[in-house]
């Protein structure tokens, strides 16, 4: 049943790469230039960049980044929106900045970024902070609305209050609709880091963006640099997002059999 499990897991999103490295190769063969590297070329940049370790160092800088940035605005993110979704004066006066924050583009905190903390890491981590937090505080204000009033009565009705009263109840109410905010954090915060990383060059770092900066003129090397970007944001977003999801769907009973 575990292979079963696999292959069935498995086998639609291989199946979509193979289309697009298919499409991929046509279209590199239709044209006449080098500005589309071939699947091939592109492979064997990869190959190079690991065998040497750049890839492979860039990548563990890259996530380390991620892993902190994220997880200040995950802190923040959390704790800002349960309180708003507590307070309705709060809410009603502090949201709209939060939206406002949300809806400017990260890429125009980079200038105060080497403004305030010059080009250095510090730099990189606050464009990625900025990039995701606004978007986790907004979701989590609404996971909090969305669940039913019925649900916080029936729990004081049975003697729950307090904390408990969310531990029990409303935290667990709030969770799907939480990890799909958390799901779309994580791609705002990957997003920026990327373009922190590429514009702000760190002293004395590397990491995927700042491989990007450097493989200008080299067109496979781009390109593999690109797939490695976008094959890591797909495996957290299935290793990690996924597992949780289906973890907290079986729970609910919500998975087929």
């Amino acid at each position: 049943m575990n292979m079963k499990r696999v292959r069935r897991e498995l086998t639609p999103p291989l199946v979509g790469i193979a289309g697009l490295i298919l499409i991929w190769a046509m279209l590199a063969a239709l044209t006449s230039t080098r500005s589309i590297p071939s699947p091939v070329d592109a492979w064997r940049a990869l190959w190079h960049g690991l065998a040497d370790g750049s890839i492979t160092t860039a990548a563990a800088k890259t996530l380390v980044r991620l892993a902190f940035g994220f997880g200040v605005a995950i802190v923040i993110g959390t704790g800002l929106g349960f309180v708003l979704a507590l307070n309705e004066f709060a809410r009603r006066a502090v949201r709209p900045l939060v939206v406002a924050l949300q809806i400017t583009p990260f890429i125009a905190w980079l200038p105060l970024a080497v403004i305030w903390f010059g080009r250095t890491e510090r730099a990189v981590v606050f464009v990625t902070i900025m990039g995701a937090f606004p978007s986790m505080t907004l979701a989590t204000i609404q996971a909090f609305r969305q669940v039913p009033p019925l649900y916080a009565r029936a729990g004081r009705t049975m003697g729950a209050g307090g904390w408990t009263l969310y531990r029990e109840i409303l935290f667990p109410a709030a969770l799907p609709a939480y990890m799909a905010g958390l799901q779309q954090a994580w791609g705002f915060a990957w997003k920026a880091l990327m373009a922190a990383e590429l514009i702000v060059a760190a002293l004395g770092s590397s990491g995927l963006g700042n491989l990007l900066d450097q493989a200008r003129s080299d067109v496979p090397a781009l390109a593999a640099t690109v797939a490695v970007i976008a094959l890591i944001g797909v495996a957290v977003d299935y290793l990690v997002f996924g597992w949780l999801d289906r973890r907290i769907r079986g729970k609910r009973g919500l998975l087929q059999a």
